[in-house]
């Protein structure tokens, strides 16, 4: 893969990049809940910055307490948080990237509990997707908010950052002055086109003024909001001039707010590589400055868009926490060493907004325990010495080279082999199937699912590379295990589909899903799937891009797949678009020759069906854990052969057994 012109230098206003690589800020919730810069965090950007990308942006950092967006926001409200701030363009300046602090005002995206008081806003109007009520901000007030990026940018510039980036869009508190969607004031900052700018571009104004003439600024924008009753492209192309009159150095160029259908801020698998590129193109034609663009660029897109002139810079958000080192993979040319993202969103971003907890990395279970699995200096983050490229982090040496046996190579039996030969162990892993994958080999083969594959693909490779054996084919039997008596085991042995005592079950015509999914089974048409969870409605996008005609029957009275994520919100939306039926509050009361009887409301009604699909759930398949039990070998039960569960906790747990030998 050539890629001259991502890795070509780049300045910007006398700040020189090495690459035209970006990491753009994406929340972690690892910053202290006083706004300090943890070690966690700290490990966590200098792992990036080690990997070879040329500019690093911080996660969003709140002006004022009260435009926090979440307990643990990283802070610039205070003197004080100076020489805490400090630490962070140190330890990046050690691997040459460049620094960028980006300022950040939630506005109404928030709760009382972060901002520490009633949200604010533009209007008292509640976020359409928190629900949280809000006050409408004063004219003093906004002069206090504008003030407060000035005074942010300074503490940014004395802490030693190179560039900050205001963020003005994703919905918070500029994109909510800019939008008519959320700014109904009728003053100075309201109503017209004109008005509904003045905030922002006063923003920049200050931050200007706070900074000099000299000092890179930078602002993210939403280029289209792609919601009803809020602002457009053409908005944005005739605001981008502007912003630069005022003071913008660089303008980078996202799409979407919190209510955009298919939450395309962070754009999951479903949407298309590079999607926003045109975007960023039509911003650097109206604004005249460089550009960063940002939204599933592949990096030969990258390479490419960079040439054309679409944009300066490209950004790569999740890739990074992926793969921290695929930038200098890149460089190097170990295409097959990287690591892949494949914009699930389950570990970063929905984990984060859903689960209120730390963001991680489905696929990378070391991304936010840099600090403890790759133990920085305390209080510095990382020296040059401490990491060897191409790794993900130095695990802690094996307390002996015992013989592990690893049962079963799926994503939990493959993360365990991982991090357990990679600590010296002398790791054989038994696959029952003749291929790796476990459930993701079926979970692949819906639509815009292939690149999970691609995982397994790595993972094999990198357990090739150590002399780690896979036998496929080969089950293990007590008999084996007490012959060969290794020193320990992961069961990682998976799940097996759960059947309900449903009359007619056990037809001729019934199918489990994964088999309809590994193509085992001859699609006929209609097809009654019976269970509206992930599975069954993958396979209903499954069978309905394959022409056959679907539907779904749930016994709850709410879709297990929200709508509220941008994979469930897709599958929705391909599944009804390609006439499929998803019906709930239906009680299965038999599966006929021809037909699905089930209750509804309390009507007993029947639904053709050539073909029955089951997707109602998993049980854990573990026999051989009372097994090593009697024959007193040391076990550890990970993945779906503990409880089925995500693919993120499969490969989490298979790598903490692994790390815990």
């Amino acid at each position: 893969m050539k890629l001259d012109h991502l890795f070509s230098p780049f300045t910007l206003k006398g700040m020189t990049l090495k690459n035209r690589a970006v990491m753009p800020a994406m929340g972690t919730g690892y910053a202290g809940p006083d706004g300090t810069v943890t070690d966690r965090l700290l490990s966590y950007l200098a792992r990036r910055a080690a990997g070879g990308t040329g500019m690093i942006i911080t996660e969003v950092c709140a002006v004022d307490t009260r435009g926090k967006g979440f307990p643990n926001e990283l802070g610039a409200w205070s003197d004080e948080l100076v020489p805490s701030l400090a630490r962070i363009p140190e330890a990046l300046h050690r691997f040459g990237a460049k620094a960028v602090l980006q300022l950040h005002h939630a506005g109404r995206e928030t709760f009382p509990v972060a901002a520490g008081g009633m949200p604010e806003a533009p209007s008292a109007i509640p976020s359409a997707i928190l629900g949280q009520p809000c006050e409408e901000m004063s004219i003093a007030r906004i002069a206090e908010v504008v003030e407060a990026f000035g005074k942010a940018a300074g503490r940014a510039k004395r802490a030693g950052f190179d560039s900050v980036e205001i963020h003005g869009a994703h919905g918070y508190l500029l994109t909510q002055f800019l939008s008519p969607f959320s700014n109904q004031r009728t003053d100075a900052y309201g109503g017209s086109e004109e008005n509904r700018s003045r905030f922002v571009l006063e923003v920049i104004e200050s931050v200007r003024a706070a900074v000099g003439p000299d000092y890179p600024v930078i602002i993210r924008v939403s280029s289209d909001e792609l919601i009803r009753g809020g602002y457009d492209l053409e908005f944005m192309k005739r605001l981008s001039p502007r912003l630069v009159s005022a003071g913008v150095d660089a303008i980078h160029v996202s799409l979407g707010v919190y209510s955009t259908p298919g939450n395309l801020s962070i754009a999951s698998m479903d949407t298309d590589p590079g999607f926003n590129l045109f975007r960023a193109r039509a911003v650097r034609d109206a604004s005249g400055v460089p550009v960063i663009a940002v939204g599933r660029i592949r990096p030969d897109m990258a390479d490419e868009a960079i040439a054309r002139g679409d944009a300066d810079l490209v950004a790569f958000g999740r890739q990074h926490l992926c793969d921290p080192d695929f930038i200098g993979k890149l460089e190097r040319g170990n295409i097959d060493d990287i690591r892949w993202c494949v914009s699930c969103n389950q570990g970063c971003i929905e984990r984060l907004s859903f689960e209120m907890k730390s963001a991680t990395c489905t696929f990378n279970p070391v991304c936010g325990r840099e600090f403890k699995e790759d133990k920085p200096p305390a209080g510095i983050g990382y020296t040059a010495d401490s990491l060897s490229a191409g790794k993900g982090g130095t695990p802690r040496p094996a307390a002996n080279g015992g013989k592990v046996w690893v049962i079963g190579a799926g994503p939990a039996g493959l993360s365990a082999a991982l991090s357990a030969s990679e600590r010296g162990f002398a790791v054989e892993v038994f696959e029952k199937e003749d291929s790796p994958g476990g459930q993701i080999r079926s979970a692949s083969r819906p639509p815009r699912k292939e690149a999970f594959m691609d995982w397994v693909s790595w993972a094999v490779r990198r357990l090739h590379t150590r002399g780690v054996p896979i036998r496929f084919s080969e089950e293990v039997t007590r008999e084996r295990l007490r012959k060969e008596r290794p020193d320990a085991v992961i069961l990682a042995s998976g799940a097996m589909p759960a059947v309900a005592g449903i009359p007619g079950i056990d037809s001729d015509h019934v199918f489990d899903a994964r088999d309809v999914l590994l193509g085992r089974v001859e699609p006929k048409s209609p097809a009654v799937i019976l269970g509206a969870g992930y599975v069954g409605m993958e396979t209903a996008d499954f069978l309905i891009a394959g022409g056959v005609q679907v539907t779904v029957l749930e016994m709850q009275t709410v879709p297990p797949v929200g709508k509220f994520t941008a994979h469930g919100y897709w599958l929705h939306k391909r599944i009804r678009e390609g006439g499929g039926r998803l019906m709930l509050g239906a009680c299965v009361t038999g599966i006929e020759p021809d037909a699905v009887s089930f209750a509804q409301r309390g009507r007993n009604l029947r639904e053709p069906a050539a073909m029955v699909v089951t997707a109602m759930g998993a049980r854990s398949e573990n026999g051989l854990e009372e097994v090593l039990t009697e024959l007193g070998i040391p076990c550890r039960v990970v993945g779906d052969a503990r409880s089925p569960r995500r693919l993120l906790e499969a490969i989490h747990e298979g790598h903490k057994a692994g790390c815990e030998l």
